[in-house]
């Protein structure tokens, strides 16, 4: 801080006593001079004493004061809990939707249609409803879509339990379901960021990962046991859900929308879409790690395909599948719940070049394993690593993307995530199948092996790391 009148070593001339107008005018252009400086860089103005007094001549600005705990957040725990609820619903739906069907028809074909309906919003809603979150109010668009989801599972419900089972009628309710809960997550993780501090914002997005891969983890295995006590239940179940998640809304106070100075015209449709690929392009960094992503998870539906085979070769059961799964889901959720700590000590960008190495690591090791306990070791070590790097990957995005892009950018995010499960789970079937498991399970881990060197490149340079610090990544 400087200090007007500071002495230095050098002796001081007395002032000029014949031309006080001229002194007078010298100290006007100075404050001025100063004033404009300090409006310029954002600096605090220098404080001031009284030479008469000793006392400050102005106030010292507030310090900024701290913000409360995270999990002492009421509106954030709201927006959490309703949110996690909503998941589980859909969880526990999608399953019973494919069940019902499949029960009901004894057709594999038309429970292949369900799922594909269910999934098809993936590809098909995620652009436009990311360019329309950004335009409209998050919390009105959550209580939408979880009034449509009440009535689209509402009417399955309904209708399963008069005993009327009709394929068309679940594919819509799937779709429509599915659609709309690609809109409430999309305006539920930009939400997050009206409702925490700056600070926080890891920490959030962990809980918010681990919510996820938790929901996941228990959603069939619950959807199963209640379809198995009765086929209209696990609709039911997803309803009161969905009326939860709604309820949660109405009573968090924080205002959702993009504040007002971020607001800007809104464009067309395709303009806004074309504006966040254009974001999306222009983030050099954020551009390399979806584009690890995206190549990653092409690989992941191989080897999530190979899992079953290798099961079943070595003479396991489904049982054995989904106690696999299982514990995969349990090294997602600590992976999440750890990912803030790995955040604050080494970064985000050593995260990413420490992951894609590990699972370059262990990848080949699934080729050589010969039991299921070794699988589930291999593969919770994978999925832990997974469950990190998610996490550090949001909250890379949400801080380094204006508030009235979250919407657009998320859901870019998304649709190469989802994208690229497709072209995996196709792929998967024809590696399989035509090189046999070991050999198709080496190809994948030696293009992981690129990948991981490529991260090195992508995030190992000094550019990288003056990026990371440039946004202040892990405060």
């Amino acid at each position: 801080m400087t200090v007007v009148g500071e002495q230095t070593g050098a002796q001081q001339s007395p002032p000029d006593q014949a031309a006080p107008a001229e002194a007078a005018a010298a100290l006007v252009t100075a404050l001025q001079a100063e004033k404009a400086a300090t409006e310029a860089t954002g600096a605090t103005p220098a404080v001031r004493t009284d030479p008469a007094t000793g006392t400050d001549g102005a106030p010292e600005p507030e310090q900024r004061p701290k913000p409360p705990g995270l999990w002492r957040n009421r509106d954030f725990i709201l927006l959490w809990t309703g949110a996690g609820m909503a998941f589980l619903g859909g969880r526990v739906s999608a399953i019973a939707y494919t069940l019902l069907v499949f029960w009901s028809t004894g057709s594999a074909t038309a429970a292949g249609l369900v799922g594909f309906a269910a999934l098809l919003p993936n590809l098909l809603v995620q652009l436009p409803a990311g360019a329309l979150v950004d335009q409209w109010d998050r919390r009105k668009t959550m209580i939408i879509c979880d009034v449509g989801r009440i009535v689209a599972v509402g009417g399955v419900f309904a209708a399963v339990l008069l005993g009327y089972v009709w394929v068309p009628l679940i594919m819509a309710a799937a779709f429509v379901e599915a659609s709309l809960g690609v809109f409430y997550r999309l305006s539920e993780r930009a939400a997050v960021r009206n409702v925490v501090d700056e600070t926080q914002l890891g920490a959030a997005m962990a809980g918010n990962e681990a919510r996820g891969q938790a929901a996941g983890l228990i959603g069939q295995p619950v959807g199963t046991l209640f379809y198995a006590l009765t086929r209209w239940m696990p609709f039911g179940f997803s309803a009161i859900a969905y009326l939860i998640s709604l309820t949660t809304l109405l009573f968090i106070r924080k205002d959702l929308r993009v504040p007002l100075d971020e607001q800007g015209a809104p464009p067309r449709i395709l303009a806004r879409v074309r504006e966040g690929f254009a974001f999306v392009w222009e983030q050099v960094y954020l551009r390399r790690a979806l584009s690890l992503i995206a190549a990653s998870n092409i690989l992941f539906q191989v080897l999530n395909l190979a899992l079953i085979i290798i099961v079943k070769d070595i003479g396991g059961s489904p049982a054995i599948i989904g106690f696999v799964l299982a514990v995969n889901g349990i090294g997602g959720m600590l992976g999440a719940l750890s990912s803030n700590f790995f955040m604050k000590l080494i970064g985000i960008r050593r995260i990413i070049i420490f992951v894609n190495i590990s699972w370059a690591v262990l990848m080949p090791l699934i080729a050589f394993a010969d039991n299921a306990v070794v699988l589930a070791a291999i593969y919770t070590a994978i999925v832990y690593g997974a469950g990190v790097s998610n996490v550090a990957g949001m909250v890379y995005q949400v801080k380094t993307t204006p508030n009235r892009m979250q919407g657009r950018v998320g859901s870019i995010s998304m649709l190469l995530a989802s994208g690229t499960n497709s072209i995996g789970a196709l792929v998967a079937g024809f590696a399989l199948d035509g090189f046999g498991t070991v050999p198709a399970v080496l190809g994948v881990a030696a293009v992981m092996a690129l990948l991981a060197f490529l991260s090195v490149l992508g995030f190992g340079g000094k550019r990288a790391a003056e990026a990371e610090a440039a946004i202040n990544i892990t405060r």
